[in-house]
């Protein structure tokens, strides 16, 4: 995404809904919605504790479903990224969400929402962590498109 393709309503209708979504399973389940630590609950299951984490994830995905059949612009891939690409960069962020115990949505969204010192070091790591790929890619790797 280019700077030119940011849009501020777009982008605060999709904080609301994760805001909303996040503050709502806290309300009914009393649980954080730590994407990985819902996923993760799914493949090491225990026994009563699957059922609102697959509805969870499945929401995710219908949800993004249809919003690829809506929007389609909206999964449109970046040129010159290949799938291997892809899966690596996916590989790396499931590498790091294990290092850092959590991911952006449970640290990012939900831990600093409730004051968390972990939360805070834990954004700021991966948000620096960002800052400096995307710099070296588009500016010393000439990946800027």
């Amino acid at each position: 995404m280019h700077v030119h393709d940011f849009t501020p309503t777009s982008s605060l209708l999709g904080g609301t809904l994760i805001g909303l979504s996040a503050s709502l399973l806290l309300l009914f389940q009393g649980r954080v919605a730590g994407i990985s630590g819902i996923l993760g609950g799914v493949l090491n299951p225990v026994a009563g504790d699957v059922g609102w984490r697959a509805s969870f994830l499945a929401g995710l995905l219908l949800t993004g479903g249809m919003l690829g059949r809506v929007f389609p612009a909206s999964f449109a891939a970046l040129p010159g990224n290949s799938s291997l690409q892809v899966a690596l960069a996916g590989l790396l962020v499931g590498i790091g969400v294990r290092m850092g115990q959590g991911c952006t949505s449970g640290h990012g969204v939900c831990g600093m929402s409730r004051g968390s010192p972990r939360s805070l070091a834990a954004t700021l790591t991966f948000m620096a962590t960002a800052f400096v790929t995307v710099y070296i890619t588009h500016h010393v790797m000439g990946g800027a498109r």
